[in-house]
Order: structure tokens, then sequence, then C-alpha cells
């Protein structure tokens, strides 16, 4: 199997289209998805985590501002945020709800990159 580790982007991917949702969760093997929003104080307080993941996996990070796409929220039924999930070959395999510390989400996403 190749890798495609060297086409992972390093920093979080801003989600503007909700078009765009599939077709970016489907180009890389895993992708953490971050339902957040900029007046959610446990969002804020994740972002350098968030960050660090994007920058230190072999995951894409993928960050979905739920007042802008609610649709898209609501079809992932994101109750509470932060909604963290992680797609693995475009498949939903993990989700956590609520702030995580950097270990405990280094661990999930990198259990799937490994």
């Amino acid at each position: 199997m190749m890798s495609s580790s060297e086409s992972v982007p390093t920093e979080p991917i801003q989600l503007t289209d909700a078009a765009d949702f599939d077709e970016i969760v489907a180009d890389h093997d895993v992708v953490l998805v971050d339902f957040y929003a900029d007046w959610c104080g446990p969002c804020q307080m994740m972002e350098p985590t968030v960050e660090a993941i994007a920058a230190d996996t072999d995951a894409a990070v993928l960050k979905v501002d739920v007042d802008v796409h609610q649709s898209l929220a609501a079809q992932y039924g994101v109750q509470g945020i932060p909604t963290l999930l992680v797609f693995v070959d475009g498949e939903l395999a993990e989700r956590m709800v609520g702030a995580q510390t950097e270990s405990a989400l280094t661990d999930t996403v990198t259990a799937h990159t490994a």
C-alpha cells in the first residue's frame, strides 16, 4: 500500500463549502474532523491540540464551523461541541464529544494512522 503522507496537510483545513466535506474526507486515509464554533471556550482550548494533530500525525484535520455548516453538523448528529470525528478510508471510525487531552486525541488518531 502506498503511503499518501506527503499529501497530508500540516495545518488544519477550514471547511468553506459543505460540498467539499466528502471529498476531503475521502482524499486522506485518516481525517480528524473538528466540529467547533468561535464562541465555544472548550473549542478554543482545543485549538493547539488540533493544530498539533495536523502537524505531527499522518492525519488530515478538517475544521467545521457549526454556525456556518448547521446541516453538516445535523447530518453527523453533532449536539455538543467540540465534537471530534475520526474518519478512516472515508468511513466514520471514532466520535469524541467535549474537550480532549492532547495525548488522548493523539492516541485515538495514531491508532488509525499506524
